[in-house]
């Protein structure tokens, strides 16, 4: 799915939030913590930080990712001036004092606008997401950020806090990319499903790298797949086997079974607990099946892993060879009727 198509299914600030952050290009992840300082100073209603203000916000959220896992490619060299070289040696004081240290809010300040403020708002292919969500003003010495309304008003909203766990799911993927090295075992393998705590693992380490609601959630404009109506904060959600996994045991089980793996992160989705409990074990419907298959057309052209993980899936052993979506799920369909 392209970003316009993403956007046509719900053209609204949302949908711009979700293109910038789930869909942009990730050498670094400066993005995902400029996202976190601006969604931060938003809720508060502020229309108009000075730059210092939200660097301060955008620094302590990458220096304390920056001691958990890598935030550029293996293949980015850094220097002794580049913010995460600062970020990771500030890290420690950084956190000792609850603020940057001034080595590393000046690396921020310094780098921010062009770093990343210039290319939030950028999609792959040179176009923009449709909404501004900041402007930079001022002089070079004295910069303020205006937030627009369009920020404040989904920095205030009700999926507000979905947004947040979307964000900082997708930096943990990014960051899982990082670790084991886009280019080597990752783009063989992939990403694993932990079935029992529906969490999307890291094949070479078995470690968690977040949960499949927050990761694929966004992809879903945050609507049920079932119903299609919004998942809101106090809705009970659960993950559904969009093809349900007991529809294996006609066959003797999983080690009968010579589909693709129903337990895998293209037939997984959010979904309202009161309608994953009244789908039962039927097949999907029709409309059901059209919204996966956009669903997972959406995650495609998002960065490594989860594009890897549906790209293995689609190809896997046994499968008619395909890049049709709505296809795959068909064929799907016909081994389960």
């Amino acid at each position: 799915m392209t970003a316009d198509g993403f956007y046509a299914t719900d053209p609204c600030a949302r949908a711009s939030w979700r293109l910038a952050v789930l869909m942009g290009a990730n050498s670094r992840t400066y993005k995902f913590a400029l996202g976190h300082a601006l969604l931060a100073h938003a809720a508060r209603g502020e229309t108009e930080v000075a730059l210092p203000d939200l660097a301060t916000t955008y620094a302590m959220a990458l220096a304390e990712h920056t001691a958990l896992a890598p935030q550029a490619s293996e293949r980015t060299t850094l220097g002794d001036a580049d913010f995460l070289t600062a970020a990771a040696d500030e890290f420690e004081e950084s956190r000792r004092l609850g603020r940057p240290t001034d080595r590393l809010l000046e690396a921020a300040v310094r780098s921010m606008p062009a770093m990343v403020m210039q290319k939030f708002h950028n999609l792959p292919g040179k176009t923009q997401v449709a909404h501004r969500f900041y402007d930079l003003a001022g002089s070079r010495r004295s910069r303020i950020v205006r937030l627009t309304p369009d920020l404040i008003q989904i920095a205030q909203s009700e999926q507000a806090a979905g947004l947040r766990a979307e964000l900082e799911a997708r930096w943990n993927i990014v960051e899982t990319s990082f670790t084991i090295g886009v280019g080597r075992s990752l783009i063989r393998e992939g990403l694993a499903v932990d079935r029992t705590a529906m969490t999307l693992t890291d094949k070479r380490r078995r470690r968690p790298v977040t949960g499949v609601k927050e990761a694929t959630i966004g992809f879903q404009h945050g609507r049920c797949l079932i119903c299609n109506f919004v998942m809101g904060p106090a809705d009970e959600t659960v993950i559904d086997h969009v093809f349900p996994f007991s529809l294996m045991n006609r066959y003797g089980g999983a080690a009968g079974w010579h589909g693709p793996d129903l337990d895998a992160l293209w037939n997984l989705a959010p979904a309202h607990a009161s309608c994953n409990s009244d789908k039962k074990a039927r097949l999907p419907y029709p409309e059901e099946l059209s919204r996966l298959a956009r669903r997972n057309e959406a995650i495609m052209p998002s960065q490594y892993p989860m594009s890897r993980t549906l790209r293995l899936s689609l190809n896997e052993p046994g499968n008619r060879p395909t890049t049709n979506w709505l296809a795959f799920l068909h064929e799907v369909e016909k081994l389960l009727r």
